[in-house]
């Protein structure tokens, strides 16, 4: 099957960017492959499937009900069409109708970002008006608040890496103003580790991004109060039904979560271990000052974060860019590459391919 790069001349990739979806997100373990085709080489009524499904998740996380869809971003979507239409067939059918005027969506300004797409293009999709809170440095839970108005369904919160992360109020702050105000909280939480965390601080509907942390298919999961999850399930007669998620997926996705659950994410003490030998060997290339970091949003994931010396007749964009021109592509964190830093996440990446990173950071600089 190796052949398949030579037959659409394609690339092989050497991830060291993380889980990201320019690359495919993540690999596959057996057994969620085998979970994948059973779904391939069965048939199911779909309807029965997802709720099931759903229901079993749900046991498995304690929350009310769960839901897999087919991306993080089509839960955003349906969970702010949901929270507009509020279970009404009506809106299903006519979800941009002018007669839903409550379609407020507030969410901190510094949290409105670009991962891949804006949170306010998903947002829109959903039939959604977004309203900014803060700014671009800071959002108290004051400013969150003094945005509601009685147009306001709801408000998101994003916990990532993308967002700002100084002077933001946190998700328990958060979850605190929305309830005073009888508002529902959404939660992207994409790319978190915890699927637990969030359930015990009240959180309404939390989104996580199947194929990230999870390592499934390209999926989503949505899960919180068994409410707004029916009311999410509903959308798959509307505008969820170009967001459908195959039987495969689902199948594949529910078995990752169990497997998750039972074996969780790699410690940040064996990334750490498996970092110093690669730290060494970084701090061996010219021009390079090689340390290990931990994630800007307060996960347990370590990464090699390498400062290019301003001597160095290759500034980081441009290592950067020669790292992807090569076949292998060697993908990066390149988002600090401007001020002469590169990270690279180890989580899907052996020791023969940081050999590879290594050596080829020696072709660029030496």
């Amino acid at each position: 099957m190796s052949d398949l790069y030579n037959k659409y001349h394609l690339k092989k990739v050497i991830n060291a960017s993380g889980k990201m979806t320019i690359l495919g997100v993540s690999t596959l373990a057996g057994p969620v492959i085998d979970a994948q085709k059973f779904g391939d080489e069965h048939f199911f009524e779909m309807a029965d499937l997802v709720k099931q499904t759903g229901r079993h998740l749900a046991e498995l996380l304690g929350a009310e009900d769960a839901i897999v869809v087919n991306s993080a971003s089509s839960g955003i979507a349906e969970s702010v069409a949901a929270l507009i239409g509020r279970g009404s067939k009506h809106h299903v059918y006519h979800p941009y109708d002018a007669r839903y005027t409550k379609r407020e969506i507030i969410i901190p300004k510094g949290q409105n970002v670009d991962y891949g797409t804006p949170e306010e293009v998903m947002i829109a999709v959903g039939g959604g008006q977004v309203v900014e809170a803060g700014y671009a440095n800071m959002c108290s839970p004051e400013h969150l608040e003094i945005m509601i108005t009685d147009q306001t369904v709801g408000i998101l919160y994003v916990k990532s890496h993308h967002a700002v992360q100084k002077s933001m109020l946190t998700v328990a702050e958060a979850v605190k103003v929305a309830h005073d105000h009888q508002l529902p909280l959404i939660l992207d939480a994409a790319a978190e580790e915890d699927l637990r965390k969030y359930l015990d601080l009240g959180v309404d509907i939390i989104i996580f991004s199947g194929g990230k942390a999870l390592v499934g298919p390209a999926s989503g999961l949505v899960y919180g109060k068994k409410q707004y999850i029916d009311w999410i399930r509903l959308q798959s007669l509307g505008l969820g039904r170009a967001m459908k998620v195959g039987k495969e997926n689902i199948m594949g996705l529910t078995r990752a979560i169990e497997d998750y659950l039972q074996a969780g994410p790699e410690d940040g003490d064996s990334m750490q271990r498996r970092l110093q030998p690669f730290l060494t060997a970084l701090n061996a290339v010219p021009y390079v000052e090689a340390t290990a970091v931990q994630d800007g949003a307060g996960r347990d994931i370590y990464r090699a974060s390498v400062v290019i010396q301003p001597e160095s007749p290759q500034n980081a964009k441009v290592v950067t860019a020669a790292l992807k021109s090569g076949n292998p592509a060697i993908y990066t964190r390149e988002y600090r590459a401007n001020v002469g830093i590169i990270e690279f996440d180890i989580r899907a990446v052996d020791q023969a391919e940081m050999d590879a990173i290594v050596q080829r950071l020696h072709e660029i600089l030496d």
